[in-house]
């Protein structure tokens, strides 16, 4: 385990000093605005959205059936993160004119799609969860304090 972590220390490192070597070329200017960006970046997460989550959470746990719970907090951890990675092309920046080559496709509708496939999913899962074999955690749960075997005589 130690030279595991010692290899993911290691690897950490170089990607730091990598990145810290591809912003040794940029301005001052540059420079804080990038670091304003990033303690932007971190308010926002901290002050908005994180108790936005958390609310969001408690309501859902408290509004919808147990098993409801997990697609839907994957769906949606995948449309922040699609919905995130959409933000820097929804606008297409430096589409012109006489340049159309440069974000040349409809991010609109690839968002929309992948939020529909995402959230179509959703209910995929939860018919065939139905469908598919009893798994061992439901078993339990259906088995009452009379399916109790017996503990073997001590050695």
């Amino acid at each position: 385990m130690t030279a595991a972590r010692s290899v993911l220390a290691l690897a950490g490192v170089l990607l730091a000093g990598y990145g810290a070597m591809l912003l040794w070329d940029n301005s001052p200017i540059v420079l804080v605005r990038i670091l304003v960006w990033g303690l932007v970046a971190v308010v926002v997460h901290d002050a908005l959205f994180a108790p936005l989550c958390v609310a969001v959470g408690f309501a859902g746990r408290r509004l919808l059936p147990t098993r409801w719970w997990s697609p839907l907090a994957v769906a949606g951890l995948c449309t922040v993160v699609l919905v995130v990675l959409a933000v820097p092309v929804y606008d297409k920046p430096g589409m012109r004119p006489d340049n159309t080559t440069v974000l040349d496709r409809d991010y609109h509708l690839g968002l929309v799609l992948a939020l529909a496939v995402v959230w179509l999913c959703v209910p995929a899962y939860l018919l065939l969860s139905r469908v598919l074999p009893v798994r061992q955690d439901q078993m339990i749960e259906q088995q009452g304090a009379g399916d109790v075997e017996g503990q073997p005589p001590p050695a």
